[in-house]
């Protein structure tokens, strides 16, 4: 047996097995920072530290507090909060109560929230604030299994017998410690692997949510095969943001725990471009739309301050993209990772004039960066690798606990999701679609069984739902969702995400797109745009001033994105070319229920909320 499936196989219990033995291990080594606001009230936030000792301390006191409150093995504790340290000392003191951490994003409307709270019979919430216990205290009624809310900030609330504070919960969980010392200790060695850690309800594209029963195996073999990856050590500092409540971000807790190293906690997304050169991590994981958003501000940027600096920053991303091309194509072939002597010479050229900058920008140390979650346009992941930001993309679902897939560190390769994990078995379906099996595949749907036969065989085999070919030595790349490929009426499939991908790498100023064509005889697109980025372009063409609204109907702007559109067709095979396009009056978001918390289109969503802009698109065609 190699060395890694020793480790695979010897994995504990529990996550809270994993993070007493960690607490033992390094007790007095920093584990989390996390930003407070300055004493003065005034000036930038200040970061604190806990160490892994007196972040136990706390993880113990939340999980005492829970048993007082009469929680039992297993029973479900819902978490309706942002990403902050509160939120995972929440998860840890759940898990280490032998209770069951149920995820709620904090933007779910008060009903959904009810659904969730209802189906997974949750004893007890804890709510970030007023603002998410007010929909706890609407839906009471609707709850019979919840008999308390837990508040984190504790702001125009009242304390009672159904409402108590974190600090309030800490304080009981203290008192109890005091008299049974043992208790933790006594929980967390009565975890079982097959026992429920967490459950994680799709957001979906479509359709009411299903939770993911994901038990303890299932996170205790993620922190064992993400360290066995060698992509992350003890010396790193990560850099969190990603919506905890999402299992993307939830992975990243379990990595931590296993491997040691600091992880720097602040859900804020207005934050992120403050805080890089302040904790300057060394990785971060993201989504690609937080890729996208950074390359198109860029670019934004450069064209703003004139055709001369806009030309060089053209360059050099057209230099830096041949050169990440070049160094991976011989790393392929050689093993070592170079380019030609004319192209290295030039790529200096272009590193000195603008790439250093956009590496300062994220911090200067940051050594990769871990895309999920979508699909990333290999041209922008070519250019933030020319730029010295390898994004190493990986894939993997709700049901299979996030990560199944990872490219590996120097042979990465852009515009595939790497290798499997240790210990996951991959296949292609004959119609395409990517099977996997091992130790990170969920329990199933909670109290969805017919739900759960419909993907997940007998045997292990579960059905992704996404197509994808593997190359000969095990790369993995992902060519669509199976039920969003489209096929028009003349019978050619067309991968909408592929071409969406491309259009973005194009189009400095679009924020989402979507690609309509199904049963139809030509494509057609709905866009919206960034409104930062298309309101500093307003203000170099005579629409400054103007509300977002009005700058994306002006002439001048559809002009302008039709440009992009043309060049984006030149790359597309004639039934792939997008003939028709429309620019939305404001972008896509998730308050309106048009992309999930994760930045994922929903696409039945868009089309029936625009259909009268797609049913004018096709307006006397022949079609019609």
């Amino acid at each position: 047996m190699s060395d890694t499936q020793t480790l695979i196989e010897n994995r504990p219990p529990s996550v809270a097995t994993l993070f007493l033995e960690r607490v033992a291990s390094t007790p007095d080594a920093e584990a989390y920072r996390y930003p407070v606001p300055a004493a003065s009230g005034q000036g930038p936030d200040e970061w604190k530290s806990l160490s892994w000792a007196q972040a136990a301390e706390r993880v113990h006191a939340i999980a005492a507090g829970l048993i007082e409150l009469g929680v039992q093995p297993e029973q479900r504790v819902a978490l309706a909060s942002s990403t902050r340290i509160d939120w995972i000392l929440a998860d840890l003191g759940i898990m280490c109560a032998g209770a069951a951490t149920t995820t709620i994003y904090p933007q779910t409307n008060a009903d959904e929230s009810a659904f969730i709270l209802s189906d997974s019979e949750s004893r007890v919430l804890i709510a970030e604030d007023a603002t998410q216990l007010a929909k706890a205290v609407e839906k009471r009624g609707e709850l019979p299994a919840l008999t308390h809310v837990v508040v984190i900030d504790p702001a125009g609330v009242e304390s009672g017998d159904f409402v108590l504070t974190l600090t309030e919960l800490e304080a009981r969980g203290a008192a109890r410690l005091e008299k049974d010392p043992e208790l933790i200790k006594e929980r967390v060695g009565a975890i079982t692997r097959d026992q429920l850690a967490t459950l994680i309800y799709t957001s979906g594209t479509t359709g009411r949510p299903k939770g993911v029963r994901l038990p303890h195996d299932n996170w205790a073999y993620m922190a064992k095969a993400i360290a066995a990856t060698g992509l992350i050590s003890g010396e790193d500092v990560q850099y969190l943001w990603l919506p905890l409540a999402h299992v993307f971000g939830k992975v990243l807790t379990s990595g931590q725990i296993e491997v040691g190293h600091v992880t720097a906690v602040d859900g804020r997304v207005d934050k992120i471009i403050e805080n890089l050169p302040v904790v300057k991590p060394t990785y971060m994981a993201a989504v690609p739309r937080i890729f996208e958003k950074v390359y198109n501000g860029v670019a934004a940027k450069a064209r703003a301050g004139g055709g001369a600096k806009y030309k060089i920053f053209q360059w050099a991303a057209e230099v830096g993209r041949e050169y990440a091309k070049a160094t991976q194509d011989n790393f392929r072939r050689t093993g070592v990772a170079s380019a030609p002597f004319g192209l290295s010479a030039k790529h200096k050229v272009a590193d000195t004039l603008v790439f250093a900058k956009i590496r300062e920008a994220f911090g200067g140390n940051l050594r990769a960066c871990v895309s999920g979650s979508a699909a990333l346009a290999p041209e922008i992941g070519y250019f933030f690798a020319g730029a010295g930001i390898h994004i190493l993309e990986g894939y993997g679902l709700t049901e299979s606990s996030a990560a199944s897939f990872v490219n590996p560190g120097e042979a990465y390769r852009t515009g595939t999701v790497g290798k499997p994990l240790p210990g996951t078995e991959v296949r292609i379906a004959d119609d395409g679609e990517i099977l996997l099996r091992g130790p990170g595949i969920m329990e199933g749907y909670h109290g969805l069984p017919e739900k759960t036969a419909e993907v997940l065989e007998a045997d292990g085999w579960f059905h992704t739902g996404d197509i994808g070919e593997l190359s000969p030595d095990g790369y993995l790349r992902i060519t669509d969702r199976k039920k969003d490929l489209i096929k028009t009426s003349g019978g050619k499939y067309i991968a909408p995400a592929e071409v969406e991908g491309q259009f973005k790498a194009v189009c400095p100023y679009v924020s989402n797109i979507l690609v309509h064509g199904a049963d139809r005889n030509f494509c057609t697109a709905l866009i919206a745009l960034d409104e930062v980025s298309i309101l500093e372009w307003a203000k170099e063409n005579g629409l400054e001033g103007k509300p977002y609204a009005e700058v994306v109907a002006a002439p001048a702007t559809v002009s302008m994105v039709e440009g992009y559109v043309k060049q984006l067709n030149e790359g597309l095979q004639r039934w792939q070319t997008i003939k028709k396009f429309r620019l939305l009056p404001r972008d896509l978001d998730v308050e309106h229920g048009e992309i999930t918390p994760s930045l994922k289109l929903k696409r039945p969503v868009v089309e029936r909320e625009y259909k009268h802009l797609i049913d004018e698109m096709y307006a006397g065609s022949r079609e019609a």
